[in-house]
């Protein structure tokens, strides 16, 4: 992973970290930025959380466009999520995982496969969020990023 890369993650970092406001409920639509590591790429995307669908689980749908590595992917997932709020505390974690296709756009051509992903992360109440993804099959092994939730 390049400098440029690095620096591109930090400014979306600070950008969503900046437009954060305070909101109770975590439902609504949101913008995510992150990097991840094979394919080697600086990503942008959005989701929507449904807010509480049952005891603490919520479903995340979610489309991540990577970029860098002689490649461009789209990354199509849904994830359920199960959320925990920590005690005495603005923060609420968060586990799970879904299904994904990703289809990848090489400059010979493309590829369409389907994936499988597992998080976690940390959601604060203003609906700012960080999390690590892993994936299997044939979604980019490992993915870091931040992103914030709008609430209706």
């Amino acid at each position: 992973m390049n400098r440029s890369t690095v620096i591109r993650f930090l400014s979306a970092f600070v950008f969503v970290a900046a437009f954060a406001t305070t909101a109770s409920a975590q439902q609504g639509p949101g913008a995510r930025a992150g990097i991840s590591v094979n394919p080697d790429q600086f990503y942008i995307g959005g989701h929507y959380d449904t807010g509480e669908l049952v005891d603490r689980v919520h479903l995340r749908p979610n489309v991540e466009i990577g970029f860098g590595d002689d490649v461009t992917t789209v990354a199509f997932n849904v994830e359920a999520l199960y959320m925990t709020p920590l005690p005495r505390s603005p923060w609420t974690f968060f586990a799970g995982g879904g299904p994904g296709v990703n289809v990848y756009d090489f400059d010979d051509g493309s590829d369409t496969e389907a994936g499988l992903n597992v998080l976690a992360g940390l959601q604060h109440d203003n609906g700012f969020f960080f999390e690590v993804k892993g994936g299997l099959f044939d979604s980019p092994d490992l993915k870091i990023g931040v992103g914030y939730t709008w609430t209706r």
